[in-house]
């Protein structure tokens, strides 16, 4: 028998919102568009890593990870790829919806 979940604090789930799901926080969306960077910094923040890190791939991984959050590394690869701006915003109204539910 094969394990495929790692044992943790948090039963499997999904984002809570869809990749392109922007009316569902329009403040996120207006940020990250007004100040793409300023964006990463407040979720790198949100996750006490180094500013620089809060933008791609490994920040949104790492968060996958410590949530359990159902994905892949390639599935990370290409959401920050295709579209930077969307997989961005997915994560900061993830990380805002969790903190509401004082599960961040």
């Amino acid at each position: 028998m094969a394990v495929t979940n790692q044992p943790g604090q948090y039963a499997p789930s999904d984002f809570q919102t869809g990749l392109c799901d922007f009316c569902s926080d329009c403040g996120t969306c207006c940020y990250g568009l007004c100040c793409y960077p300023c964006l990463g910094c407040s979720i790198a923040s949100d996750m006490d890593e180094c500013c620089l890190c809060g933008l791609g791939m490994t920040i949104r991984s790492v968060y996958r990870t410590r949530y359990n959050i159902n994905g892949s590394l390639c599935g990370d690869f290409m959401a920050t790829i295709c579209c930077p701006f969307c997989s961005t915003c997915q994560l900061k109204r993830d990380i805002d919806r969790r903190k509401e539910q004082g599960i961040f």
